[in-house]
């Protein structure tokens, strides 16, 4: 059980980078046109959207235009982490 809470961890620890990569790219704005950024910024959309969209769609960003969904998708990620890992542990 402990090797399969250390491969759960790992997991979660990637799509937490892979939201903070997407935050990333939502200030730096990279060109979609250039093909290096194309792939990876596609790859990232495809991996946060069905965590961060329906969230997303719970919590409008309104008029403060600050879009709280990833935040609030690293809280949510770290309670299942934390939840999943004691249960398989214990």
């Amino acid at each position: 059980m402990y090797i399969l809470a250390r491969i759960i961890n790992t997991l979660f620890t990637i799509l937490n980078y892979f939201i903070i990569a997407r935050v990333v790219i939502s200030w730096v704005r990279p060109n979609p046109s250039d093909q290096r950024w194309r792939k990876l910024i596609r790859l990232v959309f495809d991996v946060t959207e069905p965590i961060v969209g329906p969230i997303r769609q719970l919590i409008p960003t309104g008029s403060i235009g600050i879009d709280f969904s990833p935040l609030i998708a690293l809280f949510a990620l770290s309670v299942i982490r934390r939840f999943v890992i004691r249960l398989l542990i214990f």
